[in-house]
């Protein structure tokens, strides 16, 4: 064994140690780059919980575009007011008034109210499921397929299926999003938690088709728009919708819907 050898690469390696060392310290100096302490603290005062729904890569992300001015400081839909008043006061603006969303399941087709084209034995999966023939084994095309690919995302177990139908508890419901965007039939709906009256329906076939395939389906008869004393009910595509900003909730609308499409949120 030849120790001067060993001697000489022990040298060598200690030398190219200290070297890189030296680079690398001198890099992380030059190339630094100085971030605002706000960012840190809106993340600490965020929930944590990184579901993407406020359309941020994440509470860092969210936190990162507040700094930075691309993001109000009430944009975390989980946090609600209490969150929004923290970032606020770090970023030393007013909160503003924020609007607690929730998650609304737009279909109230359960296993008594709505049919089936056939029978389904595959994955019970809502997305596996649409990609058949017809959307899916429901009679509506456009109707809850009700294998729990939402209930799957949900971080809050505020959703489940419940006879036949993904049915959301909007108490637990951290209005995160996540449920909406697994949905493949775009069921699922942020609405204000707030709201008194909404369409649990999404169908936009005419209502005759509809009465074949669901017995609570909208069937776009007006009735309901004709009279709302407040005006906030438009029908389009054969489907009503509620504005919950102009409704007063009064409930002449869900009195007046002979399919009882209509429900108290």
């Amino acid at each position: 064994m030849n120790i001067g050898a060993i001697i000489t690469a022990v040298i060598v390696i200690a030398v190219l140690g200290l070297v890189l060392g030296l680079f690398l310290g001198f890099s992380a100096k030059a190339f630094h780059v100085e971030t605002d302490p706000r960012q840190e603290q809106i993340v600490e005062a965020l929930p944590g919980n990184n579901c993407g729904g406020c359309g941020y890569p994440g509470c860092s992300g969210l936190a990162s575009a507040i700094v930075a001015g691309e993001a109000p400081v009430n944009g975390c839909p989980v946090g609600g007011q209490a969150v929004a008043e923290k970032v606020a006061a770090i970023m030393g603006v007013e909160a503003g008034e924020s609007v607690r969303r929730v998650a609304f399941v737009k279909c109230a087709g359960d296993c008594e109210k709505a049919g089936k084209k056939y029978e389904y034995h595959g994955e019970a999966d809502c997305r596996m499921a649409a990609m058949l023939p017809g959307g899916g084994n429901k009679g509506c095309s456009y109707g809850c397929l009700g294998y729990g690919s939402c209930v799957g995302v949900c971080e809050h177990d505020a959703i489940h299926i419940v006879n036949g139908i993904a049915v959301v508890d909007k108490d637990a419901c951290g209005g995160c999003g996540l449920c909406a965007a697994a949905c493949p039939k775009h069921l699922i709906e942020l609405v204000p938690y707030d709201a008194k009256y909404l369409v649990a329906c999404s169908s936009k076939d005419k209502g005759p088709e509809v009465m074949k395939n669901c017995k609570s389906g909208c069937i776009g008869c007006g009735l309901c728009k004709k009279n709302c004393p407040a005006e906030a009910v438009d029908v389009a595509d054969f489907l009503a919708r509620i504005d919950t900003e102009k409704c007063e909730g009064c409930g002449v609308c869900k009195e007046k819907c002979p399919k009882k499409a209509i429900v108290e949120h």
